[in-house]
């Protein structure tokens, strides 16, 4: 029998590299896992409209080319998704991270969150509306692995009944 392929979707900041810590971690553990996320060149998430569908005069019209594209790929991914990582860093305004979030909780989604203690003061509504709140791409891992496998680390033998 095989395992069953979970669907994880991260979102949020785009500037370090907490995605490829994660695929790493999930790589190394061997996690039946299938990773999805956003357009991560910002360049090319900013520009897909104008260069796709004609450029624009006015810069919110530009803008809303390009958010909308977005979107059909967001939500998509999102609706598949078993699990939702939304990862907020501390540069930067994120509102379409926290907005990931509340579409992820909206649709039922398991939503894990991702972010600096500093920041838990200002998100504590989003933290409110996650399964999990982690501090670093490590813990998202290992809450994966014992949600998909029932394995602690550092436990020998802690899966789920078998």
């Amino acid at each position: 029998m095989s395992e069953r392929l979970w669907r994880v979707y991260l979102s949020g900041e785009i500037h370090t590299d907490w995605r490829e810590q994660i695929a790493e971690g999930v790589a190394a553990v061997g996690l039946p896992v299938r990773l999805d996320a956003p357009v991560t060149v910002h360049a090319d998430s900013d520009d897909c409209g104008a260069v796709i569908l004609g450029e624009e005069d006015k810069p919110f019209w530009r803008d809303q080319k390009g958010s909308r594209m977005n979107a059909i790929r967001t939500r998509t991914l999102i609706g598949e998704a078993d699990v939702v990582v939304v990862r907020f860093g501390d540069k930067y305004r994120q509102w379409n991270a926290a907005f990931d979030a509340g579409t992820a909780a909206a649709l039922g989604k398991a939503l894990i969150t991702l972010h600096d203690p500093a920041l838990t003061h200002a998100l504590k509504e989003v933290d409110g509306a996650a399964l999990a709140v982690c501090e670093t791409p490590q813990q998202v891992v290992q809450t994966l692995a014992y949600v998909i496998r029932g394995e602690l680390p550092g436990r020998s033998g802690s899966l789920a009944a078998e």
